[in-house]
């Protein structure tokens, strides 16, 4: 069966291709795309700022925010048939090596193949692709595609929150460092659980829709010190809990000074690759419980469980600020990487 599929080749080079798809193994299913959203690390595999992306392997088809339909399944698949909305995980772990059979994550398997950034696992950014049963997951008949490519992005922002440990309640202050789509996923995540939400981002127009999005409070770090603003909005305190998704170097360092004592602190803002100048000893004064996740296992199902309980609380719709036919992928590219100002989410779509 022929497909077309966007493959990256290196930093600026994204092609549309041609290409014939392999016959089905026993495990796998074909996956007909409906959506595909832009993330930011797509788009720094595409600026050639990140090295996760393995053009210097081969090309590769990027996108791992996707949702889709099955259209066919091998014979040994049994909870996924024809016809069924489907989403499925970006690191795919072999179950079969040491770390693996150790009960490491994902993350750590010596065999990791990871969907939308390496040759041997095509992503979403194409007509049809094909993925094992074992990370693939339904969502409900109801769900709108672009709704099920959201999956991916609140799993890495519930995670976060959750898997990692931080597990606020009615009692904590929780503050979620940068307001992208991963940190307002994690705004939700956290507002769910009662507690208050503190928004930090430079930008007004992510502050103003992280308020729509779970927050209570947004704070511009830039207006004045923001650990004075912290610890002036918690008594001076600082937050009980704190989650960085901005992966940026100021926001990650900043970590350590607005976290109270005892606080319980997920990383999840990816910024591997580079060495971040951060006063590590205030770790130590502070007795901060750090912790990071690239992916939690087994999560899928449970995010696709939250999310229907809370997708008509939140308007998800509101998050895809542009939408682009998948034959227009190169100008959605140019929209999310120059445009990162307005660009919340650019997610591409595919003709039925």
């Amino acid at each position: 069966m022929k497909c077309r599929q966007a493959f990256m080749y290196g930093p600026e080079d994204l092609r549309i291709e041609e290409v014939e798809l392999p016959e089905l193994k026993p495990d796998q299913i074909l996956i007909k795309l409906g959506a595909c959203g832009i993330c930011g690390s797509d788009v720094e595999c595409f600026e050639g700022k990140s090295a996760e992306g393995r053009y210097d392997i081969a090309p590769y088809v990027p996108g791992h925010e996707w949702a889709g339909q099955a259209v066919e399944v091998g014979s040994a698949v049994t909870s996924v048939v024809p016809g069924n909305k489907v989403v499925g995980e970006c690191a795919l772990a072999c179950f079969n090596c040491a770390n693996c059979k150790d009960g490491k994550l994902p993350s750590a398997c010596l065999n990791m193949r990871e969907v939308g950034f390496r040759p041997d696992s095509p992503g979403g950014m194409g007509e049809y692709m094909i993925l094992e049963e074992a990370y693939t997951h339904v969502i409900p008949d109801d769900w709108s595609y672009e709704l099920g490519a959201w999956v991916e992005t609140f799993n890495v922002g519930y995670g976060g929150v959750w898997y990692n440990g931080c597990c606020p309640d009615a009692s904590d202050t929780v503050a979620i460092i940068g307001g992208g789509p991963i940190g307002l996923c994690a705004s939700m995540v956290s507002a769910e659980s009662g507690a208050t939400v503190i928004v930090i981002d430079p930008l007004e127009a992510r502050r103003e829709n992280a308020l729509k999005f779970g927050a209570d409070i947004v704070v511009d770090p830039t207006a004045a010190p923001v650990e004075e603003q912290i610890k002036k909005l918690t008594n001076g305190r600082g937050a009980d809990v704190v989650i960085e998704c901005s992966g940026n170097d100021i926001g990650i360092a900043s970590l350590f000074d607005i976290a109270g004592n005892s606080a319980r602190v997920g990383v999840i803002g990816h910024s591997i690759g580079r060495k971040v100048p951060v006063e590590i000893g205030k770790t130590i004064w502070k007795t901060l419980h750090i912790a990071g996740v690239a992916g939690p296992e087994r999560w899928f199902p449970r995010t696709i469980r939250f999310m229907s309980k809370i997708k008509d609380k939140y308007d998800f719709a509101a998050l895809n600020t542009h939408h682009f036919d998948f034959e227009d992928i190169h100008a959605a590219f140019d929209m999310a990487v120059n445009h990162k100002d307005i660009a919340r989410k650019v997610m591409l779509t595919f003709k039925d």
